[in-house]
């Protein structure tokens, strides 16, 4: 073992340049995956601390019990409880202090007039409570609101909005509420807010005012504490005097509930998704280290050989090419593990450039966020080092005596099972996810199936790599020899010598382009279904809304409907709110909205019954969700509230799948059991004769006295419905930059390997007469040209598998498909210029070898 030991590490420390690209990729790996891991034990310590410090006063929170969760509502929704409660609680024994707090949303309007926040972390407001103790922010500056319009904002919300003490503003409620700045505060100790959400605390009257539904007696929640108690203690005395349907929980309890609901839902997806793309990059840097070492193995035939002939077992020559590994592997996966700290701080800036503010913090570095990275890197690279390992120990010792030939082809035996195993798995992966990916049957598309299908057709590419690198790349590289000569046709043959090699350089692109395409077709097709959809189901001229991404946003005031609709210029106006309900027992979004008018300005397809008739016990519901339930004209469905249960009336079907979604309810339904009522669109209709540049001024001018909401044209409102996509397409692509630069990497590393083998070869060129000039630009264009090889599958792999997710994620049937032309373009064109730039230094080293040396070289 000793002597494995030390072929290994003098194995290592005479090829140390030749590996470095081995251990750049593992590195930067490895630097990935533990940034992700620390960034997600970063933000979950600070959401703790945060959550933890904050409501330190806090020793009981009372609020109903009940709560309805639905799809996109973030923490459900609950009903109020009696703000009286609070003055009952207070005369309990052992109680100290009791506050009646009151939270809904709320959006400010900045200095500019622009909302501040709204792009996925809510917006609140609420009382600004008057116990220092109770209360989790700290005033930094100013004052508490003592006075109707005044107003306390956390400090993000400030500086984000340029606001600042004495300055006059705008709340959406989402009813526009003047509003004057008198104070600043922290979230806790000294966080600028409870995370990347805003806040804004009002007097106790504005807010019951502003953000309750009667206006006035109501409370989100009672918090309680005891100088003499312990929490437990403290929800022991005041249980006995809650009325029904009323809970409390100990302090703790209630921050744990935040901070799971925080770790849960936005961490959980979060982490995860930084660790799919750090897989990506391990993934890729997989086919770097294995080409690295089998080229590296493939040089040393002959030294392999001399040891096998000096009386090394075939074991010793492979413990010794994976000791070798294995020293690489530790070196560069423990400076991965510094990295990592930096990448942690990157991915944090990053997301805050994209708007996505995280909670500030020193860096967390938990055991396993050291352990796995350093695990994942030295398998990883033993892993991809393990079949050259193998081979360089089968090397014969009579091979010693021979000239080395590391140049081969695709062919013969070993060649046609590639090409047999390759084809089947192809052929059998393309029509597997095809079928998986269409609707066939009732069941609608398999995700499975379509999984399967990708894999295989993955791996069939992969394996057929070498069969289709000679042919590719002889037609990829076929207007070289007009382009550039002599160093052109040189440039095609090297490129094609040795396929094996070609195609596995080249498939550590094709990976993170085929990724990057993917992402880059499935978000081209999420923008084409949500265009189709708004002009498909969306009749109407104008749109009017207030802009959020996901629940972030206060919505638009129910008001503004009524006030477009009295203008001259305008033939119908209505507006679409939300609410939750449980039906059916399953949380569901509900329409609100004046259903018969909804109808002039939104295509709802062909409807059974009648919208005018739904009256204050009707549901109109779309066929498809009624064929789910079983339901029909006619028939009773009960619906829970948040304040209790009532029966409806099916009383129309319609199309849906549109603007509108699965629930339609009047406003006078909803209305005894509305929370804080908003809509999320005003539709605008004009009139005949009026121009959409008349119109618009029109609307803007009235929407000015309810906050200045955003007022769009069809084409502008399609478009900024599709607003999130951009943002996921911009993570995507800075997150998938690692990969690519890893597969570029393993280009400019091959390629250094390549010029190292050529060595005489490249001397004898520059012998009979190629220039430094001809010389660099022939090694260049190889490089383009494994770069195009990679580019090209990438493309066509990872517009397929694009195709797939589409069409398998579309359940409803009723999704569109886009190939983007112009971004997949740009891919190409990127992935040529890439491969060009990972040329220079290999061809800058090939330009420098001394002429007379190279000859010489054995």
């Amino acid at each position: 073992m000793n002597t494995t030991l030390r072929i290994g590490l003098r194995s290592a420390r005479a090829h140390r340049r030749r590996l470095f690209g081995t251990a750049l990729a593992v590195l930067l790996g490895v630097a990935f995956l533990t940034g992700t891991m620390v960034l997600g034990d970063t933000l979950r310590a600070n959401f703790d601390t945060l959550f933890a410090d904050a409501n330190a006063g806090t020793g009981a929170v009372v609020r109903s019990a009940d709560v309805l969760d639905a799809q996109g509502v973030p923490g459900g929704v609950r009903a109020p409880v009696e703000a009286a409660l609070a003055d009952r609680l207070r005369t309990v024994p052992g109680v100290s202090a009791t506050e009646a707090s009151v939270q809904g949303a709320g959006q400010l309007v900045g200095h500019d007039g622009k909302p501040v926040g709204g792009q996925g972390p809510p917006t609140l407001a609420g009382n600004w409570l008057t116990d220092p103790v109770l209360n989790p922010y700290r005033l930094s500056e100013g004052r508490a609101p003592a006075a109707p319009g005044e107003a306390v904002i956390n400090r993000g919300a400030a500086r984000a909005g340029g606001l600042h003490l004495g300055d006059t503003t705008v709340l959406r409620t989402p009813d526009p509420v003047r509003i004057t700045v008198v104070g600043i505060a922290t979230f806790g100790a000294d966080a600028d807010g409870m995370g990347p959400s805003t806040f804004t605390g009002l007097t106790l009257a504005d807010a019951e005012r502003h953000l309750t539904p009667k206006g006035h007696g109501q409370a989100s929640a009672i918090r309680v504490r005891s100088d003499s108690l312990s929490q437990a203690q403290l929800v022991d005395r005041i249980v006995p005097q809650l009325p029904s349907g009323v809970q409390a929980l100990t302090g703790r309890a209630a921050t744990a509930e935040s901070t799971a609901d925080v770790s849960g839902r936005f961490l959980t997806m979060f982490t995860t998704l930084l660790l799919v793309f750090a897989g990506i990059a391990l993934l890729v840097a997989t086919f770097t280290i294995h080409n690295t070492f089998a080229i590296v193995v493939a040089q040393r035939t002959r030294e392999s050989a001399l040891l096998r002939a000096l009386g090394a077992s075939r074991r010793q020559v492979l413990l010794g090419t994976l000791a070798e590994a294995a020293m690489v592997a530790v070196a560069a996966s423990a400076a991965g593990l510094l990295g990592g700290v930096g990448v942690a701080a990157g991915l944090k800036a990053l997301f805050a450039a994209l708007g996505f503010s995280l909670p500030t913090g020193g860096m967390v570095v938990a055991a396993a966020s050291i352990a796995l990275p350093l695990a994942v890197g030295v398998l990883v690279t033993l892993g991809s080092a393990l079949v050259p390992a193998v081979r360089a120990g089968r090397t014969a010792p009579l091979a010693a005596l021979r000239e080395t030939a590391v140049d081969g082809a695709a062919s013969g035996r070993g060649g046609r099972v590639r090409a047999v195993l390759g084809a089947v798995l192809l052929v059998g992966g393309v029509p597997l996810a095809a079928v998986g990916a269409t609707r066939g049957g009732s069941g609608g598309p398999s995700v499975l199936l379509t999984a399967v299908g990708a894999v295989a057709a993955l791996a069939g590419t992969v394996v057929l790599g070498p069969v289709a690198a000679v042919p590719v790349v002889r037609v990829l590289g076929a207007p070289l020899p007009r382009l550039r000569g002599v160093g052109g046709v040189l440039a095609r043959r090297n490129a094609a010598r040795n396929p094996s090699r070609t195609a596995a350089t080249a498939t550590a692109l094709m990976v993170g382009v085929a990724v990057v395409t993917l992402f880059t077709v499935f978000g081209a097709s999420i923008r084409a279904t949500l265009d189709d959809t708004v002009n498909r189901s969306f009749a109407g001229d104008l749109a009017v809304t207030a802009p959020s991404f996901g629940a972030g946003g206060s919505g638009v005031s129910p008001g503004l409907a009524d006030a477009v609709r009295a203008l001259p210029e305008v033939r119908q106006a209505v507006g679409l709110g939300k609410g939750v309900a449980r039906i059916d027992g399953h949380g569901r979004q509900l329409d609100v909205t004046d259903p018969s008018r909804l109808a002039g300005v939104v295509a709802l397809g062909r409807v059974d019954g009648s919208l005018a008739a739904l009256g204050t016990d009707g549901l109109a519901v779309s066929r498809t969700e009624a064929a789910a339930r079983g339901w029909h004209l006619g028939s009773t469905v009960p619906v829970t509230f948040a304040d209790g249960t009532a029966g409806f009336t099916v009383r129309a079907l319609y199309e849906g799948g549109g603007v509108a979604g699965d629930y339609l309810m009047t406003r006078q339904a909803w209305a005894p059991h509305r929370g804080q009522d908003s809509d999320t669109l005003v539709a605008v209709a004009l009139k005949p004769g009026v121009s959409p540049a008349a119109g618009r001024a029109a609307v803007e001018r009235v929407a000015a006295g309810f906050g200045s909401p955003q007022v769009q044209d069809r084409a502008e409102y399609a478009a900024s419905a599709a607003g999130g996509v951009d943002i996921m397409l911009s993570v995507v692509y800075a997150l998938l930059a690692l990969a690519v630069l890893i597969a570029l990497l393993g280009i400019a590393n091959t390629l250094t390997l390549a010029v190292h083998e050529r060595t005489r070869e490249l001397g004898l060129l520059r012998a009979v007469g190629q220039t430094r000039g001809q010389l660099r630009s022939m090694v260049r264009w190889e490089s383009v040209l494994v770069a195009a090889f990679g580019t090209v599958g990438g493309l066509g792999l990872g517009a397929f598998l694009g195709w797939a997710l589409v069409r398998a994620s579309d359940s409803a049937g009723d999704g569109s498909f886009a190939l983007p032309a112009g971004r997949l373009a740009v891919v190409l064109i990127a992935g040529l210029v890439a491969g060009a730039v990972a040329g220079l230094r290999p061809a800058g080293r090939a330009a420098r070898l001394d002429v007379l040396r190279a000859i010489a070289a054995d």
